[in-house]
C-alpha cells in the first residue's frame, strides 16, 4: 500500500486502525498479538514465529493465510506484530521479527539492514506485482477525457479545492508513512496541488467511494493489488514514465512509481536456522487476485482474519501443498 507507501525508497506506509480493514499500524517493536499453534506431527520443532503485520489489508490477507498454515500444517506459534514498515525492519537485529511479508521496493532499507548491518537477507518473492499512482474516480475520466494526462492537471485544480488544501488542489494521500513521492512530485511537475493526508488506507478507500457515488472530485494516490478497485475501478493519472534511476533522489523526483515486484524479507537469523517456519515463508507465493480475495473477506465479508485464511486455505489445496516443507 506497501505507498512506497515512498513505498519507494524513502518513505514508508501505514496508520493505526482500529477497524478490521487492516491491522494496528502504530505499534513498537515489542509489541505483539500471540495467535494460538496448532497441533501437528509433521514439525514440532517449529516453536515461535515471529510475524510482522504491517498496515494495509492486502498485507494482512498475506499474514492471515501465512500465519494460519504455520499454525495448522506445521504447528507453529505465531506472534503477531503489528508494525509499521520501518519499525518491522529494526525488529531483525532484535530478534523480535522474523518474517516481513511484503516488502515494496525500500532500497534504503534493504541498503541499511542487510548490506550494512546484515541482520536481514531477502527470502524471494511474493508473487504480487506492485503499482503505485495517482487515480481519479471512473466518472471523472469519463467527463473529463484528457484529466488522466498529468500535463492537464493544472487546468483543472481548482474542481480539487478543499478546505484543507490552501487555495490549490487537493492530492489525497493515505498515510504519511506510505512509501510516497507525491510532496516532491507536485513540486517538480509545478503543479498547483497540494498533497493532504486521508491518515489511513480505510479514509483513502472510503474518500473515493463517496467521490463516485456523490460525482463529486478527488484526486488520490492509490495502489494495486486493492481488492477495492473491483468494486469501483479508478483510472490511473499518467505521470511522465518511470525510467531506471529517475527516483534516485527523492528530493527531485518527476516521475512515475515503477512496478513493483513485492518481495519477502526475513532475519538472517531466522534464515539460517532454516526451520519450517522459514521453509514456509521462502515458498509463499501467490497472486494478486489471491490476496484480493482474502483481503475483501476480511475488509468487505466482514469476515476475522483466521476465517478468511481457512476459507482461502480450503479452496486452495494444492497451492497450500507447495508451500509445506518436505516431510
Amino acid at each position: 500500500m506497501t505507498v512506497h507507501f515512498s513505498r519507494l525508497a524513502g518513505a514508508t506506509i501505514a496508520t493505526t486502525l482500529t477497524v478490521a480493514l487492516t491491522a494496528c499500524g502504530g505499534a513498537k517493536v515489542g509489541d505483539s498479538t500471540t495467535t494460538g499453534g496448532g497441533a501437528s506431527a509433521q514439525a514440532a520443532n517449529c516453536g515461535t514465529f515471529n510475524l510482522a503485520v504491517n498496515p494495509w489489508v492486502g498485507y494482512e490477507a498475506d499474514a492471515a493465510v501465512v500465519a494460519y498454515v504455520a499454525e495448522k500444517n506445521l504447528g507453529c506459534k505465531v506472534t503477531k506484530k503489528d508494525l509499521k514498515e520501518e519499525v518491522s525492519w529494526q525488529g531483525f537485529g532484535t530478534g523480535e521479527v522474523d518474517a516481513i511479508l511484503e516488502n515494496w521496493g525500500h532500497d534504503d532499507l534493504k541498503k541499511k539492514y542487510i548490506d550494512e548491518q546484515k541482520t536481514a537477507v531477502e527470502a524471494g518473492q511474493t508473487g504480487n506485482e506492485g503499482v503505485i499512482g495517482w487515480y481519479v474516480p471512473p466518472w471523472m475520466a469519463t467527463k473529463y477525457s484528457d484529466i488522466t494526462d498529468w500535463n492537464n492537471l493544472n487546468k483543472y485544480a481548482a474542481m480539487f479545492k478543499t478546505s484543507e488544501s490552501g487555495g490549490k488542489g487537493q492530492l489525497l494521500d493515505g498515510d504519511p508513512s506510505y512509501v510516497t513521492n507525491d510532496e516532491a512530485l507536485v513540486k517538480n511537475l509545478k503543479l498547483d496541488f497540494k498533497v493532504v493526508y486521508a491518515g489511513s488506507e480505510t479514509a483513502l478507500i472510503q474518500a473515493f467511494r463517496q467521490a463516485e457515488a456523490k460525482k463529486t472530485p478527488l484526486l488520490g494516490y492509490f495502489y494495486e493489488p486493492q481488492w477495492f478497485l473491483s468494486e469501483v475501478k479508478l483510472v490511473k493519472v499518467n505521470l511522465p514514465p518511470y525510467t531506471a534511476g529517475c527516483d534516485a533522489d527523492a528530493a527531485k523526483v518527476a516521475c512515475d512509481y515503477p512496478k513493483y515486484d513485492l518481495d519477502k524479507i526475513v532475519s538472517k537469523k531466522f534464515a539460517d536456522a532454516n526451520g519450517p517456519a522459514y521453509q514456509l515463508v521462502k515458498a509463499f507465493s501467490w497472486t494478486n487476485d489471491d490476496q484480493n480475495t482474502v483481503s475483501k473477506y476480511i475488509s468487505e465479508d466482514k469476515m476475522s482474519p483466521e476465517d478468511a485464511a481457512k476459507k482461502w486455505v480450503d479452496a486452495n489445496p494444492d497451492k497450500v501443498k507447495a508451500w509445506l516443507p518436505a516431510k
